[in-house]
């Protein structure tokens, strides 16, 4: 009998892939399934980025580059940091990885020792806990409210510190709820943690902002963390490419850590990178407008069905619904809707206790589907709505 960690034994599933796993089978099936569950854009890579990754395979870029990533494309993620935000970042403290997931985990390995904390937001990105957990860290949930939009609030995140804690992950726009944490918000969480942890801030979905602008972390703390990568604005999620801006301090930790664990970032996805950076803006408004229609069509309809969206999504490409008025157990509501419509959402306990009670519908879809979309999930609520009220005994 094969033997397997502790670790590996009770890591929870991932239930977004659980549910496009379930998905796929009922299309192999012939069913029809409007996709909704998973966060990927459902645009195909610019074609000036497609191009480029060509010319470098004929060029020859197929090897092992610098353990940090290649100096171009370094260079190039510090000049769109200026360009974003007004701030100098030094190429030196940039570190390319294998995803922004490869980034979080090596920000992760340098960070924590057994039994360090790390403080979340409740509810967070799925996966997050399990990079703690990876490193025998403790995930700290810290309840956020629907009516602040599921922000953090900076007196509760000093009151969650204790001798134990080492960072804080900050995550805007967020996965899964969509919503932006303003400049004078993200200013004051600084403030109130200090110098008391490191500060992480996923900024993944920094560019598909629909309502304001977002701010990186970096504007308010020069010594933070950023991850970031090119899958969700520049449709890449295929390329698995991120980056890590660190403190100097933690550029050598990681860069030994990658050295060991992957060895180098790919070698010609890195050109496509450099590409997507400079000459990829047109194709990436024309996706942020794309899904800021979607996202209206989704806050238009959804109220009409009796479902509230008390915090509004500003970015990313999600919707967090508040389903409670018509289950308390949305792991079941979930996988009912996909068995009986063929609509695939993501059930809220997917992200943390915090998320009993909702689902999340990504839009990264067309509208016809997600137009169809809300007809099938009319017709579900109603049925249910008539089961309720349907004599018994």
């Amino acid at each position: 009998m094969t033997a397997t960690s502790q670790r590996a034994r009770t890591m929870p599933p991932f239930l977004v892939m659980e549910v496009l796993e379930r998905a796929a089978a009922l299309e192999r099936q012939g069913r029809s399934v409007i996709h909704l569950e998973v966060g990927e854009p459902d645009f195909a890579t610019p074609p000036v980025v497609v191009e480029a990754a060509q010319r470098a395979l004929r060029e020859g870029r197929t090897h092992y580059t610098h353990s940090l990533g290649h100096p171009e494309l370094r260079e190039a993620i510090a000049a769109w940091q200026h360009q974003q935000y007004g701030i100098d970042v030094s190429p030196s403290r940039v570190v390319v990885t294998m995803g922004s997931s490869g980034a979080m985990l090596l920000v992760f390995a340098a960070l924590l020792d057994p039994g360090d904390e790390v403080l979340l937001t409740d509810p967070h990105y799925a996966c997050y806990p399990n990079f703690v957990a990876a490193f025998d860290g403790k995930a700290v949930r810290v309840p956020v409210r629907e009516s602040d939009g599921f922000q953090w609030d900076p007196r509760a995140a000093t009151a969650a510190l204790t001798p134990r804690s080492r960072a804080l992950v900050v995550n805007s726009p967020a996965n899964p709820t969509g919503t932006l944490t303003s400049a004078e918000r993200l200013r004051a969480l600084a403030e109130s943690v200090g110098e008391r942890v490191t500060v992480v801030s996923d900024e993944i979905y920094h560019g598909l902002v629909y309502a304001g602008r977002a701010h990186s972390m970096l504007e308010f703390r020069p010594d933070a963390v950023v991850i970031n990568g090119f899958s969700k604005l520049f449709a890449m999620t295929g390329w698995r490419l991120g980056y890590a801006i660190l403190p100097e301090a933690l550029v050598r930790p990681v860069q030994k850590l990658q050295q060991n664990l992957f060895i180098s970032p790919p070698d010609f996805p890195q050109f496509a990178a450099i590409a997507a950076l400079r000459h990829a803006d047109a194709d990436v408004e024309s996706m942020r407008r794309q899904y800021d229609d979607r996202r209206r069509l989704l806050l238009g309809r959804l109220p009409r069905l009796g479902l509230s969206v008390l915090a509004e999504p500003a970015g990313a490409f999600y919707v967090f619904v508040n389903v409670r008025s018509h289950t308390d157990d949305v792991y079941r509501f979930a996988f009912e809707l996909l068995e009986e419509t063929g609509v695939a959402v993501t059930p809220g306990v997917d992200f943390g206790p915090g998320g009993a009670g909702y689902i999340r519908i990504s839009y990264a879809n067309s509208l016809e589907r997600i137009a169809e979309a809300m007809d099938r999930l009319a017709r579900f609520l109603a049925r249910r709505g008539e089961a309720r009220r349907a004599p018994t005994g």
